[in-house]
């Protein structure tokens, strides 16, 4: 007999509340300096390298002056910088500065310390079904692993 379909989405609920709580204990330091679209741009072109803002629009799903606008707050906070274009004299690219970086490679590694800490209570031998449902998870929501991700036309 298997399980009823509504106690295993109850478990991913359940787990999805967990990681959110894993998610905000890291991010939250962050969240004293930007808001949380602020520290979406800043991941997305720490990832990325130097973006067009058209594209960051469309992976952060804003319109043009919704970017802008937040482009400009963390311009002046040191956040990310603009950029000319090699390939156009017209076009700016938006690219994390040290500051930027360093601020995602924190909340990175707070995230990773807590996910690491968490794993080593799950028995050895049940760690590789974790791993395999969050990657068929992954896949299913489309999110790329840090190394498939390449800018726009790269």
């Amino acid at each position: 007999m298997t399980a009823a379909p509504d106690a295993g989405i109850d478990e991913l609920l359940a787990a999805s509340r967990g990681l959110l709580g894993v998610v905000a204990r890291s991010l939250a330091p962050a969240l004293e300096d930007v808001t949380v679209p602020q520290f979406r741009l800043i991941v997305l072109v720490t990832t990325l390298g130097p973006t067009r803002s058209g594209d960051l629009a469309e992976r952060l799903a804003v319109g043009p002056s919704t970017l802008t606008r937040n482009v400009d707050r963390l311009v002046t906070d040191g956040w990310v910088e603009r950029l000319p274009s090699a390939e156009s004299r017209r076009e700016v690219l938006v690219g994390a500065t040290d500051r930027g970086r360093a601020m995602v490679a924190d909340v990175m590694e707070r995230r990773r310390v807590e996910i690491v800490g968490l794993l080593e209570t799950i028995p050895e031998d049940e760690r590789a079904r974790v791993f395999a449902g969050a990657a068929v998870l992954r896949r299913a929501m489309h999110e790329p692993l840090l190394e498939e991700i390449s800018a726009f036309g790269g």
